[in-house]
This record gives structure tokens, sequence and C-alpha cells, in this order.
């Protein structure tokens, strides 16, 4: 059976990869890794400098274990097999050992704003992951670039990816909001803050100036916090109860059906907000919110990780380049 290796990173990356990987694991085999890196960062990485990004810390904690529990097979840094196709959620790192694969990124949700790394690294050359997300895609390094939405391929595009190598597939986890109102989360009609790890991934952020902003919009109704999984708890915990006292504060529990369940959605650079843009929430969000709005992920009932899984088995097979349009929010699936 050809291979197929899929990089994880967080834990919204490793359940991406593990749904494209159900409609491929008939007739591959298929393999997972945490995500890694080589060189001098894989030093860093190591000696625990680079535990608050997905290389290591709690990020890569969890996708372990849940590579463990999903009894995925197991591939550290990808060197067991010679793998037939590599599936990556980021092209900020290319690794060493991927170099000369067929590569197929697929977009893990919102892209962070572009700043001044991000001009550095697309006109100087300096590394990608520098300006975050701002720079996926820059890369080139991949035969076929899965993204969310027209509007996402419109963004690339215009950040200087290749429009030939992008495919609107939809994304897993982000194409089938109307589940999550399906829930037993016990509230209703709230306004649920989700916070950021900005503070945590050396990024300025004024927690209180924020809280204090979730006050005003709230107004008088029930305030909860979804705190983010890479946060101090602790710390973001003592300001809320400092400066929002009364509001529900959670570190935990599924986001998604916290959202389905609030009548307003405060967050600022989360892809979240898509979430309650699908459900029809009032949303706040450091965005234009008429930008994020037409780059919303296509709501088309879950078929996401199918799509992608078509347009992996196009060039596992050795089919040439292809450029699918969107028709009613689907992408037709190969047929061989």
């Amino acid at each position: 059976m050809r291979k197929i290796l899929f990089i994880c990173g967080s834990l919204n990356q490793t359940t991406m990869m593990h749904q494209v990987s159900e409609h491929l694991k008939n007739n591959y085999d298929c393999w997972f890794t945490p995500y890694y890196t080589d060189g001098f960062k894989a030093h860093l990485v190591k000696r625990g400098f680079l535990d608050f990004t997905i290389l290591g810390g709690k990020f890569k904690a969890a996708t372990e274990r849940y590579i463990e529990e999903n009894n995925l097979k197991k591939d550290y840094c990808g060197i067991r097999n010679n793998y037939d196709l590599v599936i990556t959620c980021t092209d900020l790192i290319i690794q060493k050992n991927i170099k000369k694969k067929k590569v197929i990124l697929i977009q893990e949700g919102m892209t962070d704003p572009e700043n001044v790394f991000f001009y550095l690294s697309k006109y100087l050359k300096f590394p990608r992951y520098l300006a975050s997300t701002s720079t996926t895609g820059l890369s080139d390094a991949y035969i076929s670039f899965c993204v969310a939405s027209e509007g996402y391929k419109n963004l690339f595009v215009k950040k200087g990816c290749n429009p030939s190598k992008i495919h609107v597939t939809g994304i897993p986890n982000f194409d089938n909001c109307r589940k999550y109102e399906k829930n037993q989360f016990p509230y209703k009609d709230y306004v649920l803050v989700c916070t950021s790890d900005a503070r945590e991934t050396l990024k300025p952020e004024n927690r209180k100036k924020f809280i204090r902003k979730a006050l005003n919009i709230a107004n008088g109704k029930n305030l909860i916090f979804k705190l983010h999984p890479n946060e101090k708890f602790e710390r973001a915990s003592r300001e809320i109860r400092e400066h929002a006292p009364g509001a529900l504060v959670f570190s935990d529990g599924n986001t998604n059906e916290m959202i389905a369940n609030c009548s307003t959605l405060i967050t600022k650079y989360s892809s979240v907000v898509y979430v309650g843009l699908a459900l029809g929430k009032e949303v706040y969000s450091a965005f234009d919110m008429n930008k994020l709005k037409l780059m919303t992920p296509l709501q088309n009932n879950g078929d996401s990780a199918k799509n992608i899984a078509g347009i992996c088995e196009y060039y596992i097979n050795g089919y040439p380049e292809i450029n699918y349009n969107v028709n009613d929010g689907l992408i037709p699936v190969p047929e061989y």
C-alpha cells in the first residue's frame, strides 16, 4: 500500500488530519506524527524553549495523547517509512525530509494579520514562522493547498500564492457548525468571550482593556469567558475575577457548543469567530467583519474531509494538476 504521512500540530490540526485519513485508510497506509522541525530549531525544542508553540508543551502532549487514544500509527518525524504523500496543516516550516515529497497543505483556520515580519519574510526571505500564520501558503512547497472558502482563496492569491494550486474544499471542524446546536452545555443566551494565548506566544495584549470592552458589550447580560487552552489559567482567571466579578470562567469544554448556545460572541484573532458567523450570532472581532463574512468557511454538511481526501488520491496516483471550482458549496471528488 502507498504510504501517507500526516503531520499534526494543535489538537484542531490533528483532528482535521484524522478526519481526512478516515477517507483514505482503506486504500493507503496512514501514519501520523506530532509537529516537528530540524536543525537548530530542533535543539531549541529539546531544551523546552519552544513549548509555547505546536512543537512542544501542551500542544505536542495533546497531539500525542490523541494519536494514542485513537490507535493511530505513529512515526515521529516521519523517519520510519518512505512516504508517497505528506499532508500538513502549516507550511511555516518545511521539514528537510519532506522537501522532495508530494505535499498537500490544508488551511487550519484563521490567519494572523500581516505585520512587519510578513513583508520581511515575503520580500527579504526572513523565516516565515517569524510572521506566524500570516505567511501561510507562501512556501509554495506543496502541490495543492486546500482552503476554507473562495474568500480565503482570494486572500491567499493576493498575498502571492499560486492560484492554480489552491483548491476550495472547505476545512474540517468548520464545515458543519449546525451540528454544535445539539449539545448538553447548560447555559443559554449569554455573551461568550473567547480569549487568546497572545501573551503566551509573545504577542502584545491589553487583557484589562479587552475584559472591559466585553463588559460594555454585555451591558448587564450574563458573561462567560472561555480561556484558550494554551493560556496561563490562574493569571487569566484572576484578571477576570478582578475586572468582571460574577462572570463564569471555563478553562476546558467544547468551545463550539458554547458558541452555539450564546447570543453574542466576542474574540480577537481566533478562528472560532467563523463558528459564530456560520450560526448567525452577533460577533465582535479585531478583524473587519465584512471581510470575515466573505471568508467564512463553506458549510457543506461535513464533506470537507472527503473533498480533501479526493484531492489527495488524485495526486498520490500521479494525475496532473487540477483546479476545481466550487459549485453550490461543494467540489467534485475525482473519479478514476
